[in-house]
């Protein structure tokens, strides 16, 4: 790994040193607690296997190529992800994203591999692939998140070519959404639908990626969950991950995948984590209906669950027994 360490070390201050002291000499029997033991441990080696939110065949194919052939999970969830970007048909990811209501494509990902190193890009323009950007910024600097002009001066500076994420479809319809500039949600309809997805490698070990375009006709400069590390996406290699779809906003209150990653390793199946998670978000919530979340989670056994608000939420789950899309359970019958 290029990632650069700007930080030095120095030597402890005097006050620093009256503190190690005043450790030392504390009762060695004070000690604080530690971690509790990972909850899921495998009996059989863990098969390879990845999954993604919604029905993304296309997606998973590729990322299952990289599985098979024996590449990490890291490369197979960027290069799963990449996909979705890359199709102009999708118009809630990447290239042929609708627009914030100033008529501005503007992307957020994020990507986090099997150590807990992370990177993101929020409001991103003019590049198609943010998840890419994403993995430089984990790879290549000091930090976790760059946004706006800052992210598209570095990912120029990294190779990455300017391009219109404008489709002459996209357009079309950000033209007739002028003459009303009505702002909703609809459930389930292509408006927030976010591809988030995580995968196991044939080394055990677990990767994940999330990239969306983010709700069409949003205000300029909103971000929801889906770059944020611990809300739309986090990965514990000892546990195992979690990612989200739907209204960001309600995951982030609840830091939702770091929530569901967390229950799991209380001993809750990813069924179990999933569903949990949607009931914090509801309890916060009660009465509506208005929007839709969709929690997908796997732990280190392989294990995979997923829930939501409203009925209609998939996922896409591809191991050496085939391919699959999942409905799943939710909140609202």
């Amino acid at each position: 790994m290029k990632r650069r360490n700007f930080l030095k070390n120095s030597s402890l201050t005097a006050a620093g040193l009256v503190s190690a002291s005043a450790i030392t000499a504390c009762n060695t029997e004070n000690k604080p607690e530690e971690i509790p033991a990972v909850a899921t441990t495998p009996v059989d080696p863990v098969k390879p296997i990845v999954v993604c939110t919604w029905n993304f065949l296309n997606a998973t194919d590729k990322a299952w190529e990289v599985l098979k052939s024996g590449g990490s999970s890291l490369d197979a969830v960027e290069q799963g992800v990449m996909v979705e970007e890359a199709d102009e048909t999708n118009e809630t990811v990447g290239k042929g994203g609708r627009p914030d209501r100033d008529g501005n494509v503007t992307l957020d990902a994020c990507i986090m591999d099997k150590d807990g190193n992370c990177g993101s890009v929020v409001y991103l323009q003019n590049i198609v692939h943010p998840v890419s950007v994403a993995r430089k910024v984990m790879e290549e600097t000091p930090h976790i998140i760059l946004a706006g002009k800052g992210a598209e001066k570095f990912a120029y500076e990294q190779g990455f070519k300017k391009e219109d994420l404008f489709t002459e479809s996209t357009r079309k319809q950000y033209e007739e959404w002028l003459k009303t500039s009505k702002y909703e949600t609809t459930i389930n309809i292509e408006n927030h639908d976010t591809i988030g997805m995580l995968a196991i490698d044939a080394n055990g070990d677990l990767s994940g990626a999330c990239t969306t375009s983010g709700m069409a006709y949003k205000v300029g400069g909103r971000v929801g969950d889906s770059p944020i590390i611990g809300a739309g996406l986090y990965v514990d290699n000892e546990v195992g991950g979690a990612t989200a779809t739907g209204v960001g906003e309600e995951v982030i209150r609840t830091v939702g995948s770091f929530l569901i990653v967390e229950l799991m390793r209380q001993g809750k199946s990813p069924q179990e984590a999933c569903e949990e998670g949607v009931k914090r978000i509801m309890k916060k919530n009660e009465g509506r209906k208005d929007f839709q979340i969709g929690f997908l989670a796997i732990n280190k056994n392989g294990e995979t669950g997923g829930y939501c608000v409203h009925p209609g939420f998939t996922y896409r789950e591809y191991t050496e027994n085939g391919h699959v899309n999942r409905e799943v359970k939710s909140f609202y019958n």
